[in-house]
């Protein structure tokens, strides 16, 4: 089963399933991992499901689309290299994806 690996900024680590098809952000949400707020519920207008990617797993995601590549600039805290927001990443069958969450989303 798809596994995605969430630590938040104080080190804590929590290791949810997750379905195929479903965004890293619905799985968060769905299994009350802290740290992702989702106000938007998904429809890329707000920033608050970024997450900073294992820089091992960041290569096999999809490439970012340019309107979350813009999006990241308006984040609560300072996008990294490899920062995403967590909506726009879809659970694959294969999945075993390692994310932190930012000190805060808001």
């Amino acid at each position: 089963m798809p596994q995605i690996t969430f630590t938040d900024f104080a080190g804590d680590i929590r290791t949810v399933n997750a379905n195929v098809g479903d965004s890293v952000m619905e799985t968060a949400v769905r299994s009350g991992v802290p740290g992702i707020v989702a106000e938007c519920g998904g429809s890329l207008s707000c920033a608050t499901c970024h997450v900073i990617v294992d820089p091992a797993d960041f290569a096999s995601l999809t490439p970012m689309e340019p309107m979350e590549d813009e999006m990241l600039y308006g984040t609560a805290v300072d996008r990294e290299e490899t920062s995403r927001l967590c909506c726009q990443i879809k659970v694959t069958e294969d999945f075993d994806l390692h994310v932190t969450t930012p000190e805060t989303q808001v």
